[in-house]
């Protein structure tokens, strides 16, 4: 999944694409090997500015004008029910909620939509689940509030990255080296990993010089069984998951 980032508030400045530079990132992406183009218009890091659903409902219109009839696949990046209205009036082919599907607006509009889904590990707020455990719960109430909506094509997202105020790279360290463990929920998993703050950490590095830890840890994270990779670096990333797949030879 190639990030496609509608939001100049976004912690990496660099991922930042302007309307009229859109088209051709996505076509840069598509022709490096991204299967999806993740659309986002609102930056969820923590002590980003805020900006209004308007607003967020306005950028990512603006951006997905850019790619329709352009046949990419594409997700969109929000857990507002009224931003996606927005959304559906485009050709879109997922939708990535990181809110775990809470808001019950959200996911009768992904159910009648009929949409397949990318699920974050939330019981009312994205990052409220804190610890391995934490994790499983939060991801367990996910599985429970698909099946209740009748939606069975879905990814789920154990969450890393520092969502709020009370949670610590540490956090994430773990999250990463029990991944395996949510396997057992049988979904696909997503690796959410790229230039986030418990690699700049570790290292001492901003989110510009942060990729060859991102690849280090999303190299892990396939060996722990993740299905998919959300990255704003794709032609790298493809390049460590053919790596990954010449060694493992993984079906």
């Amino acid at each position: 999944m190639g990030v496609i980032n509608c939001s100049p508030e976004s912690f990496f400045v660099d991922s930042y694409i302007p309307t009229k530079d859109i088209h051709a990132k996505a076509v840069e992406m598509v022709e490096a090997g991204a299967d999806i183009l993740d659309l986002g218009a609102r930056s969820t890091a923590p002590h980003a500015q805020a900006i209004s659903g308007t607003q967020e409902a306005e950028r990512i219109d603006e951006a997905l004008k850019e790619l329709d009839g352009t046949g990419f696949t594409i997700s969109v990046d929000t857990m507002n029910p009224w931003v996606l209205d927005v959304c559906l009036k485009h050709e879109i082919h997922a939708v990535n909620d990181i809110a775990g599907f809470c808001s019950e607006a959200y996911v009768r509009r992904v159910a009648a939509a009929g949409l397949p889904a990318i699920v974050m590990a939330t019981d009312y707020q994205p990052g409220d689940a804190v610890g391995v455990a934490a994790t499983h719960k939060a991801l367990e109430t996910v599985v429970q509030r698909c099946k209740a909506a009748g939606i069975d094509n879905y990814v789920l997202d154990p969450g890393i990255g520092l969502w709020t105020p009370f949670r610590s790279v540490d956090d994430d360290w773990e999250l990463s080296r029990h991944f395996d463990e949510f396997l057992r929920y049988d979904r696909p998993l997503l690796a959410a990993v790229s230039r986030k703050s418990f690699i700049g950490n570790l290292l001492n590095k901003e989110p510009q010089d942060r990729l060859s830890g991102s690849l280090a840890v999303t190299m892990t994270l396939l060996q722990k069984g993740a299905s998919s990779v959300r990255t704003h670096d794709v032609k790298e990333t493809v390049d460590t998951v053919h790596v990954f797949e010449r060694l493992v030879k993984r079906r």
